[in-house]
């Protein structure tokens, strides 16, 4: 019979001459003792400090990091901390202020500190893939502490790939938020959901993206940490702005240089000369007394985050950061100023300036422009001519019960637009004489005033009815030229159009699975878009004589149309809608109930989107003058020939030709 075995261990300080005897017992039992002590208590922010390094192909300031450098960061990172009574955390903030590395340190401290099943969520499948690759990866490899813990990716059967990350006692699994099935792929103790304003209203038609993923959590109870990070969008729309309106809505408060006043900081009192950012200086709230921005990083070392609301739900923090806030070397009060300046006169650029530089809501202008005002705005040009800085063509197809109807439009640098027709075709889509004339319409071509015949580069169709009718159309036609749409509620403004998708259509009663292409339209951006364009203001014709310039954007509409179509065009306004919860969301409803002019201009603006106008560079809107015969922005004209958008009675001729660019095929 064998001895039995001591299950006791000797003990570092006394051990037994047998092993103290052999080579190498003295670093066995340092070994030993170092197992047995426990990891010290650590916040993310401390953890950072110790273990985090910054490569150089994700930061612009390598080596270690330093949370001295953002010290606003210290309170967010330790909130997510196991030991902090919060379960979400809220933040909404302006664009490059530190809070990606911020939600990285909280992946490092996770897979090193606190293990366990972890998913983080990007706007989209490929965005997480980038974000694996730019910073996951640089995170794991620059930091020794994490390097130890996640195998190489070329390591056999490492559990290192691109969407997957696994460590001792957890995995991290990064998806898209437009994945239903990454969102519901596991349990997950610690969730962070990145820029969720740019998520889509739905992932797969499965639900919010948000509330999909935030479910993966709820078995783990108090346990759980979720993190919501965004720069915000749009008022009544914004996912993050609901979060953080519901938390505490902590701001960080910092001190006056000059009076010791605890304030948070508000672009209102930033002030300096028109015309010269340079002398921007912030003042304070109690003295007024102008402060420069060499004081900031006193001011940030002593700054402290207050509450300033009940919030709804007490196990949810939320904080709020400005640009203002951003460290020396990063985004200056003057470079603020700077973008003050530029951005004004145009809405788009103010609300960029409001999303990423002030970490604030857009508000939407959805009250429908007047339309008697439009009316008396209508210009004059031959029907079914092309004005002069109109450089392609396309449609919007609505389809009703009786009847389609079309409405070309001409668009132009700038996206400067102009109505250059409009077309019923009777019957409606059970009667093929009706698809037959709308692929007649297809192949028809309308004159440009200097003299070249324009094609329809895209003719986008609404499928909301008779969807199967519009797909074998489509199909028999090809899709090259047509785009089938579908809209959706809700703005996007990164991407209002998105896909195509395959989809199943029927053709000659046969089920073709994937036989069609659609393209998804984010109908409330354009429409807030359209009335937007409608209420630029105009140069007189005095201002026009001498040389002036419509706005890019402007939308020129012709004397012959009537009323009525006037009316739809403004059929509908944005209104502010609560639900049970008091959560507010931007519903567009109609003022009457015809509304096709509206409808047909957001496909035809769709159509626009998908042929490439938005993403065109200089050398193609150049090209696209040149082929219709009109030279940079101030073109030659004939004798008589009137500015575009103003009249046309008597266009030079020139040789005819029809005219459909590469660049739209």
């Amino acid at each position: 019979m064998s001895a039995p075995i001591s299950r006791n261990s000797p003990s570092p300080g006394s051990p037994s001459d047998e092993v103290a005897q052999f080579d190498g017992a003295e670093a066995l039992l340092r070994a030993w003792g170092r197992g047995l002590t426990p990891d010290p208590w650590l916040t993310v922010s401390e953890w950072a400090d110790r273990h985090r390094w910054l490569s150089s192909r994700a930061s612009a300031e390598p080596g270690r990091y330093r949370t001295d450098r953002t010290p606003y960061m210290r309170a967010i990172m330790d909130a997510l901390s196991p030991g902090h009574p919060a379960q979400r955390v809220v933040f909404q903030k302006a664009a490059q202020v530190g809070a990606t590395e911020a939600g990285n340190n909280w992946i490092g401290f996770v897979i090193h500190h606190a293990p366990g099943p972890m998913l983080a969520v990007q706007p989209t499948v490929e965005l997480a893939k980038r974000n694996s690759r730019q910073r996951i990866d640089p995170l794991i490899e620059e930091s020794p502490a994490l390097k130890e813990r996640v195998r190489p990716a070329r390591a056999r059967d490492s559990g290192n790939t691109q969407l997957s990350k696994d460590f001792p006692g957890g995995v991290l699994v990064m998806t898209g938020a437009n994945s239903a099935v990454g969102l519901r792929s596991m349990p997950a103790r610690y969730v962070f959901l990145d820029e969720v304003d740019a998520y889509p209203a739905s992932a797969d038609e499965e639900g919010d993206p948000v509330g999909l993923a935030e479910a993966r959590s709820l078995t783990f109870a108090h346990r759980r940490k979720v993190f919501l990070v965004s720069t915000p969008t749009i008022r009544g729309v914004s996912r993050i702005e609901r979060e953080y309106e519901a938390s505490d809505q902590r701001r960080f408060f910092v001190p006056c240089p000059h009076c010791g006043a605890m304030q948070w900081l508000r672009f209102e009192r930033l002030r300096w000369e028109k015309g010269k950012p340079e002398t921007t200086a912030y003042h304070c709230d109690a003295c007024d007394e102008p402060i420069q921005e060499q004081h900031k990083p006193a001011m940030l070392s002593l700054g402290e985050w207050r509450p300033t609301a009940e919030a709804r739900d007490a196990r949810t923090v939320g904080f709020h950061l400005s640009a203002l806030y951003s460290p020396p070397g990063w985004k200056s009060w003057a470079d603020i100023a700077r973008d003050k300046e530029a951005a004004a006169g145009s809405d788009e650029a103010e609300r960029v300036f409001r999303n990423t530089v002030l970490g604030e809501t857009w508000i939407e202008t959805g009250d429908a422009p007047d339309w008697q005002r439009i009316a008396e705005r209508r210009e004059d040009w031959p029907a079914g001519t092309v004005p002069e800085r109109g450089l392609f063509l396309t449609a919007g197809a609505d389809v009703q019960k009786d009847r389609i109807e079309v409405d070309v439009w001409a668009w132009g640098r700038g996206l400067e637009s102009w109505l250059v027709d409009h077309v019923v075709i009777e019957g409606g889509p059970a009667n093929p004489e009706c698809w037959d004339a709308l692929t007649e319409l297809l192949g028809r071509s309308w004159r440009h005033v200097g003299g070249a015949e324009l094609g329809l580069a895209r003719l986008a169709i609404d499928t909301g009815y008779e969807t199967a009718a519009v797909y074998g159309w489509a199909r028999s036609v090809g899709f090259a030229q047509v785009a089938p749409v579908k809209g959706v509620e809700g703005f996007n403004r990164a991407s209002p159009v998105s896909g195509p998708t395959y989809v199943d259509a029927t053709v000659s009663g046969k089920r073709l699975r994937r036989g069609a292409r659609l393209w998804t339209v984010a109908v409330s951006t354009f429409k807030a878009e359209t009335y937007r364009f409608l209420r630029l203001a105009r140069p007189t014709v005095e201002e026009l004589e001498e040389g002036a310039a419509f706005p890019p954007g402007t939308v020129h509409l012709p004397g012959w149309v009537d009323s009525e179509w006037l009316k739809q065009l403004v059929a509908e306004q944005l209104v502010t809608v609560r639900n049970r919860r008091g959560f507010a969301r931007l519903e567009w409803q109609k003022l009457r109930e015809r509304n096709e002019a509206l409808d047909a201009r957001v496909y035809a603006r769709a159509a626009a989107w998908i042929a490439g106008a938005d993403r065109w560079g200089e050398a193609t809107w150049a090209d696209l003058e040149e082929q219709v015969g009109v030279r940079g922005t101030e073109p030659e004209r004939s004798e008589g020939q009137a500015p575009a958008g103003r009249i046309h009675r008597k266009p030079g001729r020139r040789a005819r030709r029809v005219f459909r660019s590469s660049y739209m095929g």
